[in-house]
């Protein structure tokens, strides 16, 4: 039995909830999220509470049952409380500014990149390193961050390169700290 599939999903006061025709809609604060639900599990909205379960008992069904519920109670919190994560430029030159509807990244090219701001994200940038990306929807900011990330990952000799706020980055010693490398 999934454990997380049968644990309720509690609405807020601040948050809409309604399921039709397989699609299940919240409406909060912070803007509105639709999503079709899979066909393997039915939805129950009463008393302020969400409750996922199983149509079969279907094992391929049963997989995916804590899955439909974790997506749909980030859909309640993404509306009502919405999501937030940091990224951090670290490198000699690296700054990151925001003109518009666009995040421009000084990377350590020769150009800079451009990188255009999906509706319903909100981007600001602090000391000109720091990147703070808060969205309702948690797949669409992960992939956005992913995507800065991308522009420079972050390189284990030195550790410049972009990472996302509290990331630990596995530094190698390189050449100098290679034992036995004396001439012979």
């Amino acid at each position: 039995m999934s454990k997380i599939g049968k644990m309720p999903i509690i609405i807020p006061a601040t948050v809409e909830v309604s399921f039709k025709d397989g699609v299940l809609e919240t409406k909060g604060p912070l803007g509105l999220l639709s999503r079709k639900v899979g066909e393997w599990v039915n939805l129950e909205i009463k008393e302020g509470n969400i409750e996922v379960s199983l149509k079969d008992s279907n094992p391929e069904a049963f997989n995916f049952w804590g899955l439909e519920r974790a997506l749909i109670a980030n859909m309640v919190k993404g509306v009502s409380e919405g999501f937030v994560k940091g990224l951090e430029m670290v490198g000699v030159g690296f700054r990151a500014r925001v003109e518009g509807e666009k995040l421009i990244l000084l990377a350590g090219f020769s150009h800079p990149v451009t990188l255009p701001i999906p509706s319903g994200m909100k981007v600001t940038v602090s000391d000109e390193t720091k990147i703070k990306v808060a969205s309702s929807d948690k797949q669409a900011l992960g992939q956005f961050c992913a995507l800065v990330r991308k522009v420079r990952k972050p390189e284990p000799y030195k550790g410049k390169g972009i990472r996302y706020q509290g990331e630990v980055v596995r530094r190698k010693a390189g050449k100098a700290g290679k034992a036995g490398a004396s001439a012979k």
